[in-house]
């Protein structure tokens, strides 16, 4: 797969249409690992269609959602007035490159970044400036596909590149012991395969969705305390 993949045009592209591509619906282990955490200020990376922003929204956080997509982030935006606005008001829409733009540092209660397959070493250097966004007391939640389901793949050369997947340890080998306490670090089951709302069936035969042939079963979950 080339570097273009991950560029703006591609996503954009990926996201145009009129019909939705993902479900609407939070992710799963958001809203396991968040549910009781208090609200404050999120960063919520690779936003996509708001999903995840909508429901930190709902409950009571301010979210600034970041995306290299402008068409994802207008979808987003329009799926958040959705619920009023009141609601819209809570969501800040940022669009940006976050391995070229780094994110304001220490400023967030809480970082997400779901399904963050990037090549190596652009991966590790915005997961960088995004652990260096957690506020003193704040978490980072970084989540991706277990990549022990390359061989699931219908045809791995059309999928994103087996570097930009990622093993727990190598997340947590990132992340500063003297600043992060490392609450999770494992591959977590899901209770259902996670599916998109359109499945968009010959794109994904062409490498251009997340599943590829088929809904994954299993997560990779990091989540750490940065310390006060």
């Amino acid at each position: 797969m080339s570097d273009a993949q991950y560029g703006p045009d591609f996503w954009d592209e990926f996201y145009r249409g009129d019909s939705t591509v993902w479900s609407g619906a939070p992710n799963q282990v958001l809203v396991e690992e968040v549910a009781g955490l208090p609200p404050g200020r999120a960063l919520d990376v690779g936003a996509g269609e708001g999903a995840d922003a909508v429901w930190l929204a709902r409950n009571g956080w301010r979210v600034t959602a970041v995306d290299i997509s402008r068409v994802a982030l207008d979808r987003a935006a329009a799926h958040a007035r959705e619920y009023g606005e009141e609601l819209g008001s809570r969501i800040d829409w940022w669009c940006a490159d976050v391995t070229t733009t780094a994110p304001e540092r220490a400023a967030y209660d809480l970082v997400t970044a779901f399904y963050f397959h990037l090549p190596l070493h652009p991966r590790a250097n915005a997961l960088r400036g995004l652990a260096a966004s957690v506020a003193p007391g704040g978490t980072l939640l970084v989540v991706g596909h277990d990549p022990r389901e390359l061989e699931l793949l219908d045809d791995p050369d059309q999928g994103p590149s087996p570097d930009s997947w990622f093993m727990p340890e190598e997340i947590a080998a990132l992340l500063d012991a003297r600043v992060f306490d490392l609450q999770t670090a494992t591959i977590r089951s899901r209770t259902a395969p996670t599916e998109p709302a359109n499945r968009r069936d010959e794109e994904h035969d062409h490498g251009h969705g997340h599943d590829h042939g088929g809904g994954h079963s299993a997560d990779v979950v990091v989540r750490a305390r940065r310390r006060t």
